[in-house]
């Protein structure tokens, strides 16, 4: 099986890097990997939605993957998803597409220059409703995400967000890759754990170390038990 990992910095997966087998002679930005029989290639973006939409759809336009994943840190929209958790990513939305009209924010969809349901969007959510047949997937809890330009860190802009979207987390690239992949026709999952809960910005409070290390063991496992089922 041939794996793509996406993630916005080195230092989302360098837990799951530490268990791979370097393959020499890879650029800085696509790195090539085994682990057992399989191949790994972890593709590091950069932060937020340009860059990691651009370099998803380079590496797509050029390699096959049998699976992408994308695996990074989120911030948590609800208590019961407290630092160190992990969610599974399904559904998706951008959260600033679209216009101010005065107090009142209006969606691309709102505003008619996008169709509810035109490719790749359902119902103006980018949908993952094929995710990978994987058992350490499916243990995951599924949510439902947003992705930003500038992460909340405002009472007002949280309410508002809540009220909008009702989101469990948010990230600054999940969109951008579910976009890539569902244009490309790869199977994929989106993967985050929660580093902090949405609020005036505290990062005393942010799990930074726990989060990183459980986003590891989930990669490491989803990879691992993927080469069991083609080997089943």
């Amino acid at each position: 099986m041939r794996i793509l990992v996406v993630t916005a910095t080195q230092a989302e997966v360098a837990p799951l890097v530490a268990s791979l087998e370097p393959v020499p002679g890879t650029s800085s930005r696509l790195r090539s990997y085994t682990y057992e029989r399989h191949a790994v290639d972890i593709l590091t973006t950069g932060v937020g939605m340009v860059a990691t939409a651009t370099w998803c759809s380079g590496v797509f336009a050029r390699e096959r993957y049998d699976v992408a994943l994308n695996g990074g840190l989120c911030g948590s929209f609800r208590p019961s998803l407290s630092p160190g958790t992990l969610v599974h990513v399904t559904t998706d939305r951008i959260g600033e597409f679209g216009a101010e009209d005065g107090d009142t924010f209006l969606s691309v969809q709102e505003l008619q220059l996008l169709g509810d349901d035109e490719f790749p969007w359902t119902r103006g959510r980018l949908v993952n409703s094929a995710p990978p047949v994987n058992d350490a997937l499916n243990q995951l809890p599924v949510g439902d995400a947003i992705t930003v330009n500038t992460v909340h860190g405002n009472d007002a802009t949280i309410a508002g967000a809540v009220e909008r979207y009702n989101p469990h987390v948010e990230s600054m690239e999940g969109a951008a890759f579910m976009y890539a992949c569902l244009v490309h026709g790869v199977p994929f999952a989106q993967v985050r754990a929660v580093s902090n809960i949405v609020e005036r910005r505290n990062r005393a409070a942010w799990k930074l170390r726990e989060s990183i290390d459980a986003l590891g063991a989930a990669l490491l496992a989803i990879v691992d038990c993927a080469g069991r089922e083609v080997r089943g």
